[in-house]
């Protein structure tokens, strides 16, 4: 099979997971009840759930240039955020970490150097991955759903347990990556795996790794300032978007059910699994806010007022890539 082949056979896949998933939804829910739960729904709050979204954009625009600077490049607040909203509009097309590409390609092109870009998102994605599978654990351990479905002493412990583990196991890897000598190691490691390739490559990947090494060497006060603002923007950000959300569609629930929720849904939308997420998160909402007694309609609202605040970002994302294109066409044509 081609490459152009295996492309359209992934993405046929992820089209009929999505398809699938939201057809097992929409067969949960009573559409009659539905409709008395959109004609119920307090709409004010599904403003306050978009201008909340473009905040976050806006501080997650600013962290990244925080990383950015670290890495010697300077990027002004405003490039990042269009581009963020540029990558939003993709992320409708590009499933998971593919439409990341985007960003890094605007960033590229913006500042010449690759590489401390990659570096850069990528020091971001793990550090917002870690953070937030850190609290969803902690989140289920201090909630533990499972004793709510399944009674006895054993189920109370379960759970907890195998989260404690987990979340132990992911504080101390992530410690031996930012650490210079295990962290280190890890790199040569990297880089001896790159000898069976070619020069080129040897040499890119090496600049690209010492790129990535540089932040082991960055200091605590680095990474307490940026682990701070991504606890504030993706996070406690993300957990006041889901209260909002649930707030518009008259879920009332635990404020821990929503940071756990909010983890899992980021973590496995990070998976190339679905058309912008699409299916994954209302598959979860519907079965897992059921737990707590949460009508599945009010869930499917709730979920599509999560899905409209992406809408809205890739709007704008839209008209900032029109205006680049309309700029470099009057720019050429200058020339």
């Amino acid at each position: 099979m081609s490459n152009r082949g295996r492309q359209l056979a992934k993405v046929l896949i992820r089209i009929l997971i999505t398809a699938g998933l939201l057809a097992w939804v929409f067969k949960q829910v009573d559409l009659a009840q539905f409709r008395q739960t959109v004609r119920s729904a307090r709409w004010q709050f599904l403003v306050a759930a978009w201008i909340w979204t473009a905040f976050l954009f806006w501080m997650r625009s600013v962290k990244m240039r925080l990383i950015l600077r670290n890495q010697g490049c300077d990027v002004g607040v405003g490039t990042l955020f269009s581009a963020t909203t540029v990558t939003a509009f993709y992320s409708l097309i590009l499933p998971g970490m593919l439409s990341t590409g985007v960003k890094w390609y605007i960033l590229r092109k913006s500042t010449g150097r690759g590489g401390s870009v990659f570096s850069s998102m990528l020091y971001n994605q793990l550090l917002t991955m870690v953070i937030m599978t850190v609290f969803g654990l902690a989140a289920l351990i201090v909630t533990n759903p499972t004793s709510m479905l399944i009674p006895g002493a054993q189920s109370r412990w379960l759970l907890p347990g195998v989260c404690g583990i987990l979340l132990a196991a992911v504080i101390f890897a992530w410690l031996l990556l930012l650490n210079a000598r295990t962290g280190g190691a890890f790199i040569g490691l990297l880089k001896r795996m790159l000898k069976p390739f070619g020069t080129t490559v040897q040499r890119k990947g090496q600049n690209v790794l010492d790129e990535i090494a540089s932040f082991q060497t960055a200091g605590a006060g680095f990474h307490l300032g940026i682990t701070s603002l991504t606890i504030a923007d993706t996070l406690a950000g993300g957990v006041v978007g889901y209260v909002i959300s649930a707030e518009a569609a008259n879920i009332v629930a635990p404020l821990g059910l929503f940071v756990w929720l909010c983890a899992i849904v980021y973590v496995l939308g990070r998976l190339p699994i679905s058309i912008a997420n699409l299916g994954v998160r209302e598959s979860l909402l519907v079965s897992l806010l059921a737990v707590y007694g949460v009508d599945k309609s009010a869930a499917l609202l709730m979920s599509m007022i999560l899905f409209s605040r992406l809408v809205v970002m890739a709007i704008v994302g839209a008209i900032c890539q029109i205006s680049w294109t309309v700029s470099e066409r009057k720019g050429r044509r200058a020339v």
